[in-house]
Order: C-alpha cells, then structure tokens, then sequence
C-alpha cells in the first residue's frame, strides 16, 4: 500500500499527469508510464496512480495486477523527485505477466518518464 500523500486520487490529477504539455511518457507492450511535474506541488511527495481497465481482465485479475504493480511502485518511491506525479496504466498484456515480469518492465520506464520530465526543463 502506498502512503496516503503519495497517491493520486482525483480525475483532474491522472488527466494533468497524461495530459499536459510537459508530460513524459514511456511505454512497452505490457506497461505505460506516464510522469508530470506539477508547478504548484514543488516540494511535496511524489504522487502515483494506477489505471487498469476491462481489457486486462476481471475483478480478480485486475486487483492482482494493481497490487503487484503498487508494490514495485513503492520500493522504487524513493527514486522519484519531490513534485512529480505518475501515472502507470496496464496493457491487456499486464493479465499475463508474472510479478517478476511486471517489476523489470516497470522500474525502467518509470525511471525513463521521470528522467524525460527533468529534461524537458520542467523538474
């Protein structure tokens, strides 16, 4: 489970993360990442939120893929600047992935989308 300020909980947030000019993504065929700095929260915790839809699976599949991806999200926490928020969404292809599988896929492109956000001068 990830602290409580480290998670992104409105809709407005995920669509700022995803969606602004600054936003840096990278993806694989199993994950994408996506990573935004927010002026207004310079300073503050890192912030993570997970989007996994229908086309991975049921309830129970989804909620395992959720689980696995917040516990590899929360060892590498402390790799994330202050102020900068994530997004990581799952492919269909995530359904099928072993937790080992999901964590090597996910720690390079969570560093790959945070690393594109300080460069674009934003961070």
């Amino acid at each position: 489970m990830l602290p409580a300020p480290n998670r992104l909980r409105t809709r407005s947030d995920f669509a700022s993360a995803i969606r602004s000019p600054g936003a840096a993504r990278a993806g694989s065929r199993i994950l994408v990442v996506h990573a935004n700095v927010t002026d207004s929260r310079a300073g503050l915790p890192p912030r993570v939120g997970f989007v996994v839809s229908k086309a991975v699976g049921n309830a129970v599949v989804r909620n395992r893929t959720k689980r696995r991806l917040r516990a590899v999200v929360a060892a590498e926490l402390a790799g994330i600047p202050d102020g900068v928020d994530v997004v990581v969404r799952a492919q269909a292809a995530a359904s099928q992935a072993t937790f080992a599988e999901l964590e090597s896929a996910l720690k390079p492109l969570l560093h790959r989308a945070v690393r594109r956000t300080a460069a674009s001068g934003t961070a």
